[in-house]
């Protein structure tokens, strides 16, 4: 008599993009390597990017850079690594799968995510890169490790992957709610921070080959097919959605793109030079989000929270508050559940 197979077991993956063990110049030096070595986030063949990476950025800015991490580390860590544990415990608690976390660098990486999981019994994972929007150094590098990793190391495990959700209705209002609520009583402008990408990586990522980086396209266009996996055009949707949801006018907001690296022409306008512009233009009372991110990190604590608001103030700016990510909000942890469930309930349709 042949045995009846056993139901599969479902798990979910949260992935954000990682962090340095500690702030020991060291151990940022190896985590900076793994980063900037991976070919979609410095899209150079690899002699040319292992020359920058390793013959010139890592020969200066690890020390650097673990000065700016000391700014932002807390008792428990690394705050990228400790908020998305939090996601994690709060989402485990109001779903019926094992959760786990994977880095897209360093650890707890995406291999030892699966391999907990696998452990579980679990042979379906819903994945969920931590990002709102489409790029190239995000969403698409955490899918080809995760399919690397799956193919080499779990062949028998299936991955649903959780699409970006940039304009999705429970993110916006969840997005809006929490921005309203932190948002100063007086405020001249809400700007919106996002992270920048060089403007190559908009062009390497369009199938159709007609996106073009201009606010025709980006701004004032719905989703098509020349702009389906526009890094830029998304998050000026999201900005668009988010204002609209909460009834703030056009002129009052920005959208600025931060984090360039290099001398490449990266997507405009820059975060740096609109803080330090603005206050000439009226604007001495700025709040700050930063919706590229879910989760607060050295690119929000340190690069805006700190550094954007010496570049505002050094601008002739007076009261800049910055406004938090949507890090472990319950409302959040919510909006996580409800687009996980849609993907595990893939499995069952297949």
């Amino acid at each position: 008599m042949q045995k009846e197979s056993l139901p599969s077991k479902k798990g979910i993956l949260l992935v954000n993009l990682g962090s340095p063990r500690s702030t020991a110049v060291n151990d940022v030096k190896e985590y900076l390597d793994e980063f900037l070595m991976d070919e979609r986030v410095i899209d150079y063949r690899w002699i040319f990017r292992s020359l920058l990476v390793q013959g010139i950025i890592l020969k200066t800015r690890p020390a650097k850079s673990a000065e700016a991490y000391k700014t932002v580390w807390t008792d428990e860590g690394s705050p990228l690594i400790v908020i998305t544990q939090k996601i994690q415990k709060k989402l485990q608690k109001i779903v019926d799968v094992p959760v786990e976390i994977g880095m897209r660098y360093a650890e707890p990486s995406i291999e030892t995510g699966i391999q907990k999981l696998v452990d579980q019994g679990v042979s379906e994972i819903v994945l969920f890169p931590l990002y709102p929007q489409y790029a190239m150094s995000t969403t698409e590098t955490v899918i080809e490790k995760a399919e690397e990793v799956r193919k080499k190391k779990f062949p028998k495990v299936k991955i649903n992957y959780i699409q970006p959700f940039y304009n999705r209705d429970i993110y916006i209002n969840c997005l809006a709610e929490s921005i309203r609520e932190k948002l100063p009583e007086n405020f001249d402008a809400l700007q919106f921070s996002f992270h920048g990408v060089p403007e190559r990586h908009i062009y390497k990522t369009d199938p159709s080959n007609t996106c073009k980086i201009d606010d025709a396209n980006c701004i004032n266009s719905q989703v098509d097919t020349h702009n389906a996996y526009c890094y830029r055009h998304q998050c000026y949707k999201t900005t668009e959605a988010v204002i609209a949801k909460m009834g703030l006018p056009k002129e009052k907001t920005i959208v600025s793109f931060q984090s360039r690296l290099g001398n490449d022409k990266w997507i405009e306008p820059y975060t740096d030079e609109t803080l330090e512009t603005i206050p000439k233009k009226g604007v001495k009372n700025l709040a700050v989000v930063c919706p590229a991110f879910v989760s607060d990190c050295l690119e929000t604590l340190e690069e805006i929270s700190v550094e954007g608001k010496e570049q505002f103030q050094h601008g002739g700016g007076e009261n800049f508050h910055y406004i938090p990510c949507l890090n472990d909000e319950d409302r959040w942890i919510d909006v996580v559940k409800i687009l996980c469930e849609e993907k595990l309930s893939d499995f069952y349709l297949v």
